[in-house]
């Protein structure tokens, strides 16, 4: 049962460990491409739902196992319809959504116009929500100045500072960073998951707001996972059925 794996995660990427030399760790090409995998890599799309099918039949993949950020949905609804058309089984790591603790103060939005409304009135907002700031940084306000964290080494500007780190991240990083940055208000997806948590503890301590992009909807799987440990142990289970 050859496997296509779908990542970019560090949920997936452990899930990759597992993998074995016929199957494939598929990657959109935004971020490290692990060079240290007993699987195959692939980098780059696919066509769209189509040119996916027809990959799924020409390579034989048995299985595909969805572990995109939970923000991929277009991938994660091609995954669910290119599965359907071969009869191909989709599985997928879920990862659960962060839940608001006592003491938080988030205001939930849909798009970036929500975004932009909600951070008016502060001055320093924190940008912890991917590229997308990037594509925004002349029009930032004059009386705001932005910090925007991300995977992308590339320089800020006048009313700008981007960081370029990929987490995990630490209370005592994250507090040493809103108190040099002055951060007021923090923007991010709820992509859920420890390894950049403790942005939202730190907010929850200091009363800093938080801005929070709404989930999409995500297609059914035909099995779902909420951690990568539990995708592998069954993987593996589902391995030796078909081996032996």
């Amino acid at each position: 049962m050859r496997t296509l794996l779908f990542g970019g995660t560090g949920d997936a990427l452990a899930v990759a460990r597992h993998l074995r030399g016929a199957d494939v760790y598929s990657l959109a090409g935004l971020g490290r491409v692990p060079d240290d995998l007993a699987c195959a890599v692939r980098v780059g799309g696919f066509g769209g739902v189509s040119g996916l099918a027809d990959y799924l039949r020409a390579e034989g993949i048995g299985l595909v196992i969805d572990a995109t950020h939970p923000y991929a949905a277009q991938m994660s609804r091609h995954a669910r319809e290119a599965c359907s058309r071969v009869q191909v089984p989709l599985w997928a790591v879920r990862r659960m959504p962060w839940q608001p603790q006592p003491g938080d103060d988030w205001r939930e939005v849909a798009n970036w116009r929500a975004i932009v409304e909600a951070i008016a009135p502060f001055r320093r907002p924190l940008w912890t929500m991917g590229r997308e700031p990037l594509a925004h940084l002349h029009e930032i306000p004059a009386m705001q100045f932005w910090t925007v964290r991300c995977l992308d080494a590339r320089a800020g500007n006048a009313c700008a500072t981007v960081i370029d780190a990929r987490g995990p991240f630490d209370l005592a990083g994250e507090r040493a960073l809103f108190d040099a940055a002055q951060i007021d208000v923090v923007i991010s997806k709820n992509s859920g998951g420890r390894a950049t948590e403790a942005k939202l503890a730190v907010a929850r301590e200091l009363g800093v707001p938080v801005v929070m992009l709404a989930r999409v909807p995500l297609p059914d799987a035909d099995r779902a996972f909420d951690d990568a440990e539990n995708a592998v142990a069954t993987w593996r289970e589902s391995i030796s059925l078909h081996t032996t």
